[in-house]
């Protein structure tokens, strides 16, 4: 007896891929995608040669695992952005040498600090500069 595996498999594939859950995280809907998938293949899968469960158990630590890491990469790179608004906050009052657009050296006291979304900006002299720019930081001269 000659059992087809793949009759209605490619349209249920299809439908399945082309549907997607709205308001949840694309992390959350590419699981889902990946278990409906996976039941799929085992609802169709040719009983005289199954497919091995171990597969499908393995890819799927395989995507929990690597969600998990891009949600850890995504907490460093919040870290990392704070500490940059921290550091930028803390340079206020300071004395800072910076290059300008021109590519020369400049140097004045920061007397703020903005954090727009390209990254933290200091007001060195009334002049925007941003964190990037800063060569140096030192105390002020106390020069009478």
């Amino acid at each position: 007896m000659s059992v087809s595996s793949t009759e209605g498999v490619s349209s249920g594939l299809l439908a399945l891929a082309n549907s997607s859950s709205s308001g949840s995280s694309k992390a959350t809907d590419d699981q889902d995608m990946f278990l409906q998938l996976l039941v799929a293949q085992l609802k169709y899968q040719d009983p005289m040669n199954p497919t091995d469960s171990t597969e499908f158990l393995s890819q799927n630590a395989q995507f929990t695992a690597l969600s998990k890491m891009q949600d850890v990469a995504d907490g460093i790179s919040q870290l990392t952005s704070l500490q940059l608004s921290f550091g930028a906050a803390g340079m206020i009052g300071r004395q800072v040498t910076y290059t300008d657009a021109t590519g020369a050296s400049k140097t004045g006291i920061a007397t703020g600090a903005g954090f727009p979304s390209t990254g933290p900006v200091l007001t060195v002299d009334g002049t925007e500069v941003p964190l990037t720019s800063v060569t140096s930081v030192t105390a002020p001269s106390t020069s009478a």
